[in-house]
């Protein structure tokens, strides 16, 4: 009978020594779990290298009472209130309790400041792990209350001996340019790997279509197009159409990183533009159109100013 499990889920590290690098993280981390105790953390990073992974590890290893939540679903004030510190306030036959708050970042300031309330107030029996992609989101009072951890990917020739690996355990047939591909294409998130791997095998053979080939280097085509003096939207708009991709996270961080390259000068405006983006892209069913909108703006800063 087929097996019909993600390969995402199939392969989560269950323990420490599975996940793949951090190593002084995790030795920090071990000395905590070795006292049946751990510090409130903050674990930032890009998608998919792990945070939440790491915070399963660590509530399936202590012996504790744990409320899981993901703020991009739930980040009001109530839920704050009534879910957090609600579970925090109610009395345990376990020696600790955790939160563990997904996607942290996603918080509203007002729900950030009655989370530090909260931590604050259920310090001697609560422990609260937040993850995030944009630790910069987070404010600082509620920095203060944590220890800050960035999780740094594998390197991308550890990430393909990763999947080289997977590939053999599941039998499927595949050949070293595809996963050069798939690496680049999604590096650092391992998960989006895993499910382009999944996506792209029949009948144990991993056969990369034209669409995920051209995708893989769009985000180039992009910046190639924006260097120009004169950037063409009609241009960027068919890279965007021609790529098929949906979620455009990757390349938000690298207009963001790259901002000097296209855009000498005006990275703060750049900056601006991007961050109003990417807030509005949790709300938007089309992500295509917030990215397209996002780029003209670009554009628009580009063109010479009058006076």
């Amino acid at each position: 009978m087929k097996d019909h499990t993600l390969l995402n889920e199939k392969y989560r590290p269950k323990t420490l020594n599975e996940f793949v690098g951090n190593e002084a993280i995790k030795t920090k981390i071990q000395k905590y779990l070795d006292q049946d105790d751990i510090q409130n953390f903050i674990f930032y990073s890009n998608s998919g290298t792990g945070k939440t992974t790491l915070a399963k590890i660590i509530i399936n290893e202590l012996d504790c009472d744990y409320l899981f939540l993901n703020a991009s679903d739930e980040r009001g004030i109530e839920t704050i209130r009534e879910k957090v510190a609600g579970f925090a306030s109610t009395a345990s036959f376990k020696s600790l309790k955790v939160v563990v708050l997904d996607e942290a970042d996603f918080l509203p300031l007002a729900s950030q400041g009655l989370l530090r309330n909260v931590i604050e107030t259920f310090s001697r029996s609560t422990r609260f792990i937040l993850t995030c992609n944009f630790i910069e989101r987070i404010m600082d009072p509620l920095q203060s209350r944590c220890q800050v951890l960035k999780i740094t990917p594998p390197s991308k020739s550890e990430v393909a001996k990763h999947l080289s690996n997977i590939l053999d355990s599941e039998n499927i047939k595949s050949e070293i340019k595809d996963i050069a591909t798939i690496t680049n294409q999604h590096y650092p998130d391992i998960r989006k790997m895993l499910n382009t791997i999944q996506l792209s095998t029949n009948d144990n053979i991993l056969t990369l279509d034209k669409t995920v080939l051209i995708s893989s280097n769009y985000i180039n085509e992009i910046l190639k197009e924006l260097s120009k003096k004169t950037p063409n939207y009609r241009n960027l708009r068919q890279i965007l159409i021609d790529s098929g991709v949906k979620d455009f996270e990757e390349l938000y961080r690298t207009l963001f990183d790259k901002a000097s390259t296209y855009a000498s000068g005006r990275e703060g405006s750049v900056a601006i533009i991007l961050n109003e983006h990417l807030y509005q892209s949790n709300f938007r069913i089309d992500k295509e159109i917030n990215i397209s909108s996002c780029l003209y703006k670009i554009i628009d800063i580009k063109k010479p100013q009058v006076i």
